[in-house]
């Protein structure tokens, strides 16, 4: 079991993951700064921290293999001097990172309150690159 500060703590590590909106990895920087100045007081928060780490770091994997994945698209407009715009293979790739970051965003704030109620929430498609 959990006591309250542990929870606030967990509270705002999931919640830190919004400095990716502010700084560049902070997504990632934030997590991992709360994560490692606080998981050797409680199981509760190391838990937490792995799985928010884990989540930030997959979320960048996926949305960076999306945007390569726009990259052709780029290419053949360049090498087609201009003629042929393909407007929608890019607009497709943009909606689906957009797509990601609401998801991403609803996901930080479910494992924010899980976590406030003494509980650790479990990221879907997550790869466990802490364990």
């Amino acid at each position: 079991m959990s006591n309250r500060n542990d929870n606030n703590n967990a509270f705002l590590l999931h919640l830190s993951a919004f400095f990716g909106y502010i700084f560049p990895f902070g997504a990632v920087v934030g997590p991992l700064v709360i994560w490692e100045l606080n998981k050797r007081k409680s199981e509760f928060i190391d838990q937490n921290g792995k799985e928010a780490i884990n989540f930030n770091l997959s979320y960048l994997l996926y949305t960076m293999i999306l945007g390569l994945s726009v990259v052709p698209f780029i290419l053949r407009i360049a090498l087609e001097d201009f003629q042929h715009l393909d407007i929608f293979g890019i607009v497709s790739v943009g909606s689906l990172i957009g797509i990601l970051a609401i998801v991403k965003f609803v996901l930080i704030i479910v494992a924010a309150l899980k976590a406030n109620r003494g509980e650790v929430y479990k990221y879907p498609l997550t790869i466990k690159f802490i364990k």
